[in-house]
């Protein structure tokens, strides 16, 4: 009897231009797992509505819940990537719990990959082609506001694997979070 592998959701956190995006497409492919771009839950709420405005955030969060109510009934074997830019505060921890709460209601591991790099090439990527039109981040000077007034999320999954992207390739990237998760 051959054993199904676990079921895995993944969860890439970064700052916007670490790499995240990247490094999620390939691992999905690797895994041949389904990868859930937080812009995917972003960008709709950005296309009707300002960041100030209240109906943005809570058409993201029903976005949101859309998204993780119909990932808990996706097939048991299937494994998620997901990727974020989560920061150490309130907030952004209980967004955390979405992922510890999926994880525990498929049965599934819940691992953490946090990517990092130096700030000099976190801001040289956030200036990529492609980023503002994809609704990314392309600003610097807010860049450097979060990297200055916040940390980024860790330690809230059981397994945590921290990988300073500054100077890898995303396929480094890629087989060192395989092989700290042991595929």
């Amino acid at each position: 009897m051959t054993q199904q592998p676990a079921s895995r959701i993944i969860h890439i956190n970064g700052w916007p231009g670490t790499g995240k995006l990247t490094v999620g497409r390939l691992l999905a492919k690797r895994l041949g797992a389904r990868l859930v771009d937080n812009h995917m839950l972003l960008n709709p709420a950005e296309a009707l509505f300002s960041r100030s405005d209240p109906l943005h955030a809570s058409l993201r969060g029903q976005i949101r819940q859309a998204v993780f109510d119909h990932a808990v009934r996706a097939d048991p074997a299937e494994s998620f990537v997901f990727t974020d830019a989560l920061s150490d505060d309130a907030q952004d921890t209980a967004t955390f719990s979405w992922y510890r709460d999926l994880a525990a209601a498929r049965g599934a591991d819940l691992v953490a990959i946090l990517l990092d790099c130096a700030p000099e090439e976190n801001a040289r990527r956030l200036a990529s082609p492609g980023r503002s039109e994809a609704l990314k981040l392309t600003d610097i000077a807010v860049l450097q506001r979060l990297r200055a007034n916040h940390r980024l999320l860790r330690g809230l999954a059981e397994r945590t694997v921290e990988i300073d992207t500054t100077g890898l390739l995303p396929e480094q990237t890629t087989a060192r979070i395989l092989g700290d998760i042991g595929v």
